[in-house]
């Protein structure tokens, strides 16, 4: 199975620069890793370039120009770049453990997409961590839990590792709280629903969106929690001025039978020929 990581970032070069140093620590190197670029600056791109000549795995950038919160759009251009068969979504202000990738891979399955969890960071320890490059990526469950009693941390119960089990399956209907920062889907799932849609402009649902296709297409929800947390950087709140719109546009989704999206992967066929072709 070949797996691609997808990390979409915006205008935020340190924290891409502290996940990506996640994913130099992983305890495994057989994956791809993609950057969506939804219309950074050159300093972002300049953090890739210095990650990609010391990666010990394939590291490419997808950028397209910056019109507003348009991360549906950059990540369908990332899925269709890629022959991957396996899709783990992530942002680039989230910082993976070093067994983030291989936990993923080894909660695959045919007819299921994972949604892990994450850990959040106050904001004056997301500072220390940017300002003095603290390896944070790199610490053991003692050091997050002294986090936490500091309140670091709002959090540590998500790095206990319960491994699999029939739990896991227990809500295979669950979308709400399920975010892209964190959340693995087999490519051919995402090509039956079109990719993720468009059409959401602007920070909130496009996610939630994706998961309610998903089911509609058969295809369900398998818990990732206490297996494949991500530490979240702290970050002021997106304008969350489009969300209303957003959530109108979900509702409808919800109260029809649609399963492929309206504007998704479809746009990019060449891309996913040539993609699928690559892996053939």
């Amino acid at each position: 199975m070949k797996l691609a990581v997808i990390v979409t970032t915006y205008n935020r070069p340190d924290a891409l620069a502290a996940a990506l140093a996640g994913y130099a620590a992983q305890s495994v190197r057989d994956f791809e890793l993609i950057v969506a670029d939804d219309g950074s600056t050159t300093d972002t791109r300049q953090v890739v370039e210095r990650f990609v000549a010391t990666a010990s795995f394939p590291v490419r950038h997808v950028w397209h120009e910056d019109n507003g919160f348009r991360a549906a759009a950059i990540r369908n251009k990332a899925v269709s770049g890629t022959d991957a068969d396996y899709i783990v979504f992530t942002d680039g202000d989230c910082v993976p453990g070093p067994d983030f990738v291989a936990r993923h891979r080894s909660l695959a399955e045919a007819g299921w997409f994972v949604g892990g969890n994450r850990v959040l960071l106050s904001e004056a320890f997301t500072k220390r961590v940017l300002a003095e490059r603290v390896p944070v990526e790199r610490w053991t469950g003692v050091r997050w839990f002294l986090a936490w009693l500091r309140r670091d941390v709002n959090r540590v119960a998500p790095l206990l590792d319960l491994g699999e089990g029939a739990w896991r399956k227990r809500e295979p209907m669950r979308w709400e709280g399920l975010k892209t920062c964190n959340l693995a889907v087999w490519r051919r799932d995402l090509v039956a629903v079109n990719g993720l849609d468009e059409a959401y402009t602007g920070w909130g649902m496009e996610d939630s969106d994706l998961v309610v296709r998903l089911q509609r297409a058969g295809i369900h929800h398998k818990n990732g929690r206490f297996a494949v947390p991500v530490f979240h950087l702290w970050h002021r709140e997106n304008d969350r001025s489009k969300l209303p719109e957003n959530q109108a546009r979900l509702r409808e989704v919800m109260q029809s039978d649609r399963v492929r999206s309206r504007l998704g992967l479809d746009q990019y066929a060449s891309g996913l020929a040539s993609a699928l072709e690559g892996r053939n």
